[in-house]
């Protein structure tokens, strides 16, 4: 399985070869997109290599390492509400931090990144038909896996900026690109018809088995799942359902082709999912092919990780941190939501630096009471013998998928040093990581946050810094459940949807919705059942980089990002959330410019090489 995975890659790397003045400034130089060898396109064998040249652009997006700015790598789920970033590169999120102006590199190297899909996809189309030594089946199905990138390119494309200029055709030099933008509904169509091709072309297969030697390749599965999403996005910026209907002849097409839930780890097959052992499970729809080799490994085990994360040196680094209301988000195991109080009673009502008392270590030496009295703590709640008890109650009977997704206080986490696995327990305040206590290690050593265990490998099961073998998911089948449920919601389809809901709290071990024992899992009716679904989202999804486009598709990014959500407070304030320890005490604060930053803003330097490109509003050049 990972022989084939690693053919694929080293292909896709040989491929650039050809393609040596792709140094990703897209529409703002004079050669963007060019092949090096005018041979490409007479034998069959260099044309393989280059479509296996645009699946090489995503591991230059997955990689941190590579050799290229890093500031545009952050993942886009550290933009929505389920997490945030350490401070050493929140600044390099504008939209978020206040920053932000149509000149940032973060905006303009995400806009030539996508575009470099475009581009070479374009190559590809109006190409391929001319190689003489390849059947046309072959012809046909590479055809449709450009069409295919082109699309998704689009896709994010247009829910960042919301119109785009659109180019279907391949451009010698795209220093003379200077067409307008189309509007969000133009380009939307446009990434339809791409996906549609894609479906009804009889030599694209409907997915590839496990072990196949193409798994990883554009599928009909793939075009399916990004098509009924297009549509969805439709909906929602059209308000018509007919879009929800054609979305759900979408996702209900890859129940026909044989995808379905992981659940042959039985109670644990969330968690299990994650590991590279079920990275090819007929949950999977589309993933990036990730191999122990330089620049094409997932990078999550290194920055989802912690210092006790074994990768044969140095740990990992825990650059991107799940923010606290999300992780109070999880209900309690019955279906009720979650609340301080049952817990720890007046939590509410202190500070958070009073309220960190909750989450000390037991036995705490009288020179750390000094200085936890000194930093806030409210000293008068804390339980010498008992305190770990009591905060891991909070954490023990809540939704099943916390445990699995989240390392929280007192939990254990199964890491390495120097390699030697160990169970280390995430405990405050830091003592060490030696033998004496066991504490797990951080590279925020000095804050207390809650840890990624969601694509951190355990013990010793990954040795190498960036380069983790676990495939990254684009695309799986939960979220298909799920988006089925949400176009069913929408239809007034309640039971329907209760049912689909039901299958991915089933597998989680959840309680489900409408059980009878459990009132507060009762569905009221069909707002309070699109509350329920969006939640179901964010614990099945979480981390998975999908929830910051849902968020700006539902029309709720604003609020979760930044209003204070924390300990049940609805404080309705912008500029309140941020970096928070467990407690809630901000390390920082995001800050929103305003409801324009919804939209990105168009780069700067394409205004200055473009004058037809018009700026969003809100945004200043």
């Amino acid at each position: 399985m990972k022989t084939n995975k690693i053919i694929l890659s080293i292909a896709a790397f040989v491929s650039g070869m050809f393609f040596v003045s792709c140094d990703l400034d897209m529409l703002d130089t004079k050669s963007t997109y060019q092949v090096g060898s005018a041979n490409v396109w007479e034998k069959a064998s260099l044309a393989r290599l280059a479509v296996n040249g645009i699946y090489s652009e995503f591991y230059l997006r997955a990689s941190a390492s590579s050799g290229t700015n890093n500031s545009w790598r952050i993942m886009n789920e550290a933009y929505s509400s389920v997490m945030d970033t350490d401070r050493n590169w929140n600044s390099n999120q504008g939209v978020c931090y206040g920053s932000g102006t149509p000149a940032s590199g973060v905006f303009s190297n995400m806009f030539k990144y996508y575009y470099t899909f475009v581009f070479r996809a374009n190559d590809v189309i109006t190409h391929i038909d001319q190689v003489p030594d390849m059947e046309p089946e072959e012809k046909a199905r590479l055809k449709s896996e450009a069409k295919f990138f082109r699309a998704y390119a689009y896709f994010n494309l247009n829910v960042l900026w919301r119109g785009v200029p659109l180019y279907l055709e391949y451009i010698e030099d795209a220093g003379t690109a200077k067409r307008p933008r189309s509007t969000e509904i133009q380009v939307w169509d446009a990434i339809i018809a791409d996906y549609t091709d894609c479906i009804n072309n009889p030599d694209l297969p409907d997915r590839y088995m496990a072990g196949d030697g193409a798994y990883g390749r554009v599928t009909k599965g793939a075009a399916y799942a990004y098509r009924g999403q297009a549509y969805q996005f439709m909906a929602a910026r059209t308000g018509d359902d007919e879009y929800y209907k054609l979305a759900l002849a979408d996702f209900e097409a890859l129940e026909k082709m044989g995808f379905s839930l992981f659940t042959a780890a039985g109670a644990d097959s969330f968690k299990q999912l994650f590991k590279p052992a079920n990275e090819q499970c007929d949950e999977m729809i589309f993933s990036i092919q990730c191999v122990e080799l330089s620049g094409m490994g997932n990078p999550r085990a290194m920055l989802f990780g912690n210092r006790g994360t074994y990768t044969g040196d140095k740990g990992a680094w825990n650059n991107f941190i799940p923010n606290p209301a999300y992780v109070e988000s999880f209900e309690n195991a019955d279906g009720s939501p979650f609340d301080w109080e049952d817990y720890c009673p007046g939590y509410s009502n202190m500070t958070p630096k009073q309220r960190s008392v909750f989450f000390l270590r037991n036995g705490m030496t009288d020179e750390e009471k000094v200085n936890m009295t000194a930093y806030g703590a409210d000293m008068s709640k804390y339980d010498q013998y008992g305190n770990e008890d009591r905060i891991k109650k909070a954490y023990s009977k809540r939704d099943p998928r916390l445990a699995m997704a989240i390392i929280t206080p007192y939990s254990v986490y199964n890491g390495g040093i120097s390699g030697v696995a160990y169970d280390f327990t995430l405990r405050w305040p830091y003592r060490g990581e030696g033998s004496t206590y066991r504490d797990l290690r951080t590279d925020t050593n000095s804050m207390y946050y809650y840890l990624w265990r969601k694509y951190v490998p355990e013990g010793l099961e990954h040795s190498f810094t960036w380069t983790y073998k676990m495939d990254l998911i684009l695309c799986r089948y939960a979220e298909i459940l799920l988006r089925r449920a949400e176009c069913l919601c929408e239809l007034d389809r309640l039971d329907e949807a209760i049912a689909l809901v039901n299958k991915v709290r089933e597998r989680a071990g959840h309680v489900l919705l409408n059980d009878a024992a459990h009132p507060a899992t009762e569905v009221t009716g069909q707002d309070n059942l699109r509350e329920r679904i969006r939640k179901e989202f964010y614990w099945e999804l979480g981390g998975e980089d999908s929830m910051y486009f849902n968020e700006l598709r539902w029309g709720t990014w604003i609020d979760m990002k930044f209003r204070d959500r924390t300990a049940g407070k609805t404080n309705a304030a912008l500029n309140t959330n941020g970096l928070m320890q467990v407690w809630g005490e901000p390390t920082y604060t995001w800050y929103c410019l305003g409801d324009y930053v919804q939209i990105w803003p168009i780069p700067a330097k394409e205004r200055e090489m473009n004058s037809s490109l018009t700026q969003n509003p809100g945004w200043i050049d």
